[in-house]
Formats: structure tokens, sequence, C-alpha cells
């Protein structure tokens, strides 16, 4: 007998739950409201990585005279930069509708809520674009609704200025300066952007440290690095209020050592996002859930039977990669396939340099009480990364006493794409001693990786030899 999936949502997390659920032979009807996609694709990761790239490339020409390019001057054109970013956005947008009609899924532009979910057949209403409605059945239900930025209880948030992750990325022109709320990711991120444009870039993080997700080494390594690029970091500062003063917004803060006020042309609130939860009918359907998402198993079924939730709306991990991982061990999960999936996801960070980590951080051991092993390898001495002239930063490995690798930590040149190495290692649960025997390239950066892996061992041949017993 045919399954009928519905899913609700298009994003990273709907899409390719949909496609997966086709290619095992379900009948798959997806429910999106906007654009293919999702944020990731329409407002996240895709549009902001088309802006780092410039951001690269202006870094890059800032340093020519170091490779022996001279280049007297040159200027930013907003829009050619945000044609090309919007060009990539509708091909990649357009890639997704092509595989929805190749994958025969049935796809319904409009705000769906569920109706009714009965044991054997589950609904949803679906009002469409042109604002009639319709319900469509299915045998199961994916909920992948994704989530939206969170805005903070802030006097005078609403003042003209101050902005979001949503708008910042349409820019019309380049501000003198930039106050950013918030020293997370999504923060990070638009500073390191903004600063490579010329944008003078504030920061300010609640918490006592920016990224607090990240291993505290890195982010201790990274302080300077942000200084040195005159990018201002205020840490355990509260926003207290805007004002708008003329053509400048004032933000009125109170910090470690008393109050005091940031001057800026835009505000950016970028206190992270919350999942869209709101008008999904759940109550009425008896779906658990609290501020943090809807509540899941460790299959992603919530509390009724059939109806599963994946993504951001679930609150477990808050990115794309994830959410495309849960939507294919959902679809085969239903199709009868026993998919037990991974919980090992790496989370990248587009700064200068590249972050990306994985696994355990030393914090989060030390509080655990578990014994550990760290070691470190510079990429100042790894002469790729010097031929680049992208010689800050290090690879940081943790194993645990059977020398297995628990841990990886990555600041510096291509970050994002190195961590990947941890990743199969980790899954694969590999030890020291048989990456010891896997043979690196020359020159690479992936070279770093292995010498930080020796050092586990003392056994790294370009490196000082540790001192500890």
């Amino acid at each position: 007998m045919e399954k009928k999936i519905i899913i609700m949502g298009g994003g990273p997390g709907g899409y390719v739950a949909a496609i997966r659920a086709a290619q095992l032979g379900a009948k798959v009807t997806l429910i999106e409201k906007e654009a293919l996609g999702g944020t990731c694709l329409n407002k996240g990761c895709i549009p902001t990585k088309a802006l780092y790239r410039n951001a690269e490339l202006v870094n890059n020409l800032k340093a020519s005279e170091d490779f022996g390019i001279l280049v007297d001057n040159f200027t930013l054109e907003v829009n050619k930069i945000q044609e090309r970013k919007n060009g990539i956005v509708h091909q990649l947008v357009s890639g997704v509708e092509q595989l929805m009609k190749a994958n025969n899924i049935e796809v319904r532009k409009g705000h769906g809520v569920l109706y009714s979910c009965e044991e054997n057949i589950k609904k949803v209403k679906i009002t469409l674009d042109d604002g009639r409605e319709e319900i469509v059945e299915g045998d199961n239900i994916i909920i992948a609704t994704g989530s939206h930025t969170f805005i903070p209880p802030i006097q005078g948030v609403n003042n003209e200025g101050v902005i979001t992750s949503d708008d910042i990325i349409n820019f019309k022109e380049i501000p003198k300066s930039l106050v950013i709320i918030g020293g997370g990711v999504i923060g990070m991120e638009f500073g390191a952007i903004f600063n490579s444009f010329g944008t003078k870039v504030t920061i300010v993080e609640a918490l006592p440290s920016i990224l607090n997700m990240v291993d505290g080494e890195i982010v201790k390594r990274l302080n300077p690095m942000l200084r040195k690029k005159d990018i201002e970091v205020h840490t355990g500062a509260m926003v207290k209020s805007i004002e708008k003063h003329e053509d400048k917004l004032l933000v009125n803060v109170e910090g470690k050592k008393g109050e005091f006020t940031l001057e800026g042309e835009k505000v950016l609130i970028a206190t992270g996002r919350k999942p869209n939860i709101q008008g999904l009918n759940l109550e009425e359907v008896n779906i658990e859930y609290d501020k943090k998402g809807i509540k899941t198993e460790d299959n992603y079924e919530t509390s009724v039977k059939g109806i599963y939730a994946i993504g951001d709306v679930n609150g477990k991990w808050m990115l794309a990669h994830a959410a495309s991982h849960q939507g294919v061990e959902v679809a085969e999960r239903i199709m009868g396939i026993d998919n037990q999936g991974s919980t090992l996801i790496p989370n990248c960070i587009f700064i200068f340099p590249e972050i990306a980590s994985l696994g355990a951080t030393e914090e989060q051991l030390k509080a655990e009480g578990i014994n550990y092993k760290t070691s470190k390898f510079l990429f100042g001495a790894n002469g790729k990364a010097l031929a680049l002239g992208e010689g800050e930063g290090l690879i940081k490995v943790i194993s645990d006493e059977d020398n297995k690798i628990i841990g990886v930590h990555i600041l510096g040149p291509h970050a994002s794409d190195l961590i990947h190495e941890g990743v199969v290692i980790m899954n694969k649960e590999v030890k020291v001693e048989d990456i010891k025997h896997m043979v690196h390239a020359h020159p690479t950066l992936s070279e770093a990786f292995y010498e930080a892996v020796l050092a586990l061992n003392n056994e790294a041949i370009h490196a000082v030899p540790s001192r500890r017993k």
C-alpha cells in the first residue's frame, strides 16, 4: 500500500525529507507558504555566504601588496553585490523546484495547519495563496516549519534603522557604523562581512563570551584577531534601550563597569531565532511543545504517533544540515528503513578566519568530570597556510583516555572544509593510532589536522615537543 506523507515546510528539512520519501515510493504533498528552500536558502546560509565571498575578496585586495600585486583603489558597487547574491539564491530555489517536479512531489503554496490527527488518517488544512481552503490527508505528517528571528523586548527596538538579519542581507548602502546586539553566529558573521566592507562594527553580547557554544580556547585566540581588525566587542553587557538621534542610533548599554552609550548608523538585532510553532494548531491535536520548540523523542516523533518534527522547529540544532539529516532519517523510518542517524553535528562559523567545531569542548568535559587529552597545531607552521597568506589560527583535537578522538575545533583557513575529516573519523570512532597511518598530501591544510592528532602522543613532526608527561 502506498504511503501518503504530508510535509509542512519546504526548507532544508522539509524538501529533503520530501525527496527521500518520494525516492522510497511515498506519495508526498509538501506545503510551503513562501519560496522553497526556507530561511537557509532565501534569507540565511546562502545569501550570507554569497556576501561572505564578497568580503573575502575585499580582504584579499587589501592584502594584495603582500603578494606583490599593487591595487591603487577599488570601489564596492552594492547593486552588483546584490544582483550576484540574488542570482545565486534564484538559481538554487529554481533547482529545488525542479527537484520537486522530477520526484513527482505535489507542492501546495499556502499556510497549513494541523486539522485532524486520528490514528490512521491525518489531515492538514491549507489556506492557499488565493484564499481558498482545502484539506489534504496522509498517513504521516512531518512538521518542518523552521524558525524566525527573535526580537527582544528592548525599548526603542522599533526605531527606524534597527534591523534584523532578514533586512540586512538586502542592504542598499554600506553603513558607516553598525552596532550588533548579539555575539552569536549570526551577529559575528555579519560583523565580519561589514567590517571587511569598511563599516565600523561594534558587538554587544549579554553573556560573558561571544560564541559561547565554541571551545573556550578558540574564542580566546579569536578575540585579539577581532581587535586587530578594529571590531569592538563588549561582553557581559545588556542593552537597555535604543534611541533615535538625528541620523544616528544611540544604544544604551549596562556593562561590567557601569552604563555607556554606543553610536551606530544601523543597529542589527542578532539575538537568535525562535521555532515557528504559532498557528499550527498544536494544542488542539495534543502535540506537546514549549518555548524551545516541539517536543520529540530521539526518533523525532512528537507526542502524537505518526507525526514528526524536524529542523529548527524541534529546537535541537538550529542548523540547516541538521534539519536535512533529520529529514532523511524520518523519511526512511516512515518508509520502514531503520536509520539511527547521527548526533555528531558540525558547526561552521564564517568569519575571518573561519571557525568549525565538532564534538566535545574542554568546558563540557570538565563540567562532566571526564578525563581527556588535548593537542593543537598552529597554521603558522603549515606551509600551505603560509602560502595562502592565512597563517593565523590552529587546529585543536581532544581525545579520551582510550585515544579516541572526541572533539575537533578549528580556527583558521577553510575550517568549514577541514572539519569534515573530523566528521568521518569521529563517526567511525577512529583512534589516534589509526590516523597515524593515514597519509596526508603535502602541502595541504589537512596536514595541520594530522599533526594535531600526532601531538596527542607527542609524535608531531613539525611542532615543538610538549613538556607534559
